[in-house]
């Protein structure tokens, strides 16, 4: 990949109609973060407010006229749109603007960031499937030869390879087509091999009885920093969007001897493409299926609020809604004013003031871990036989044991234990607890 040559115009529109979470300039400045993350140099922005996206070139014809004048004048050889555009849109915009001039949405630019950051011969599947996915669609003349993309001089948004011969009558366009057609089966065949891979590891995950909590949050909120304090691990950290594609589970362990296993995940973003959230779908399952939610919040950024409301989002649509959550108002090292911290506990509820990297905060995080999962657990009373050792052990184990008595007829326990333990002690079910 030739960095140096990467120079983009960014353009971002402003709809009179639509409500955005960020305003225009906060997500172009977000857009800005992103081109920066993949190495994009920034020569110019452009603007347009409309009630909605023109047919053929997204944005205005006059504003068209603009942007090229603006990449001539900067000799810039990308366009970003922070959209996601139409592959016409891709098509008429590439045409018009000439000297072959390449235009990316800001999918195709996340795309791009995942495919740099893929480290792991599953993250490297997931990223390449959405790729071809988002390729498929916008193959023109000019996005065929595919060197161009993979391993070729710009490297822009991943790349094909192994093309083959031509048949009679198909011409080069076909062929990539027909080529990326089936790289997409094989990559979904592979994929589906880690997706029930994962499931067979979450199965016995699941028959180890320790619950699972989930690390989420917007892109660089600080989530692996934070699984590195709590676990002692060493994580990769970057300051950087998306410097973790590949989940990582670590034990930790509460103040009461319980053990739970701490799982980091890829960082979300406004705007967060569709086909990272299909091609994502074996990462994503280890959100939905936790026990308990951990969302990092960066309490320094000028949208903490919005970014938080972009991930609660992001979780009803993985079907992670109903999970509950905590939230750890990360990076309170670098406030300057300490009256955010309470604007921002006002308008998140459930959160607690953390600094990740300083370790201040955490004990009072593991706590409210530890009281928020018992919470989840059944409250039961029951007089267990002395021969049901297992169960009482079990009780002790995975449960939380709120009083103990040694009695003729066996141990009486009175606490809560986890829903998938509770038929085990029907049997011995001893009517209402004490409040």
């Amino acid at each position: 990949m030739n960095n140096q040559k990467d120079l983009a115009i960014l353009v971002g529109v402003d709809y009179y109609k639509h409500e955005q979470l960020l305003t225009l300039q906060d997500s172009l400045s977000e857009l800005a973060l992103l081109a920066n993350t993949a190495h994009i140099q920034i020569a110019g922005t452009l603007t347009q407010k409309m009630d909605s996206p023109n047919p053929n070139t997204f944005i205005g014809s006059g504003k068209v006229e603009e942007l090229k004048s603006l990449v001539e004048e900067t000799t810039a050889n990308l366009v970003i749109f922070d959209d996601e555009l139409l592959p016409r849109h891709q098509r008429e915009l590439e045409e018009i603007l000439g000297n072959n001039t390449l235009v990316l949405d800001r999918t195709g630019l996340i795309l791009d960031i995942f495919a740099l950051h893929a480290r792991t011969s599953e993250g490297y599947l997931q990223v390449k499937l959405a790729q071809y996915e988002y390729r498929l669609p916008r193959l023109t003349r000019a996005w065929t030869h595919l060197a161009r993309q993979a391993g070729g001089s710009s490297g822009r948004t991943g790349g094909v390879g192994g093309v083959g011969l031509r048949g009679p009558g198909e011409t080069q366009l076909e062929v990539d087509r027909r080529e990326i057609r089936k790289n997409i089966s094989n990559l979904k065949k592979e994929l589906e091999k880690v997706s029930e891979h994962r499931s067979r590891y979450r199965e016995q995950r699941r028959k180890s009885h320790i619950p699972i909590v989930a690390l989420v949050g917007y892109t660089n909120a600080g989530k692996s920093t934070l699984l590195n304090q709590l676990a002692g691990s060493d994580v990769y950290v970057a300051d950087q969007l998306f410097a973790t594609l590949d989940p990582t589970t670590r034990k930790v362990s509460l103040s009461n001897g319980q053990a739970i296993l701490l799982t980091d995940t890829v960082g979300f973003i406004q705007k967060l493409p569709t086909q990272l959230v299909a091609a994502f779908r074996a990462t994503l399952e280890e959100i939905s299926e936790a026990d308990l939610l951990l969302h990092v919040v960066d309490v320094t950024h000028p949208n903490a609020i919005v970014q938080a409301k972009s991930v609660l989002q992001t979780l009803e649509e993985i079907n992670a809604g109903n999970i509950p959550v905590i939230t750890a108002l990360n990076k309170i090292d670098l406030l300057i004013d300490p009256k955010a911290i309470e604007i921002s506990l006002k308008n998140i509820p459930n959160a607690l003031p953390i600094s990740a990297i300083d370790n201040i905060g955490l004990g009072e995080l593991l706590k409210a871990i530890e009281t928020t999962l018992i919470s989840t657990f059944n409250k039961i009373r029951v007089l267990l036989p002395y021969k049901e050792g297992n169960l009482i052990s079990i009780f002790h184990e995975f449960g939380h044991v709120e009083a103990v008595e040694h009695t003729e007829n066996g141990t009486l326990i009175e606490g809560r234990i986890p829903a998938e333990y509770k038929d085990k002690y029907l049997p011995f079910l001893l009517g209402r607890t004490r409040k």
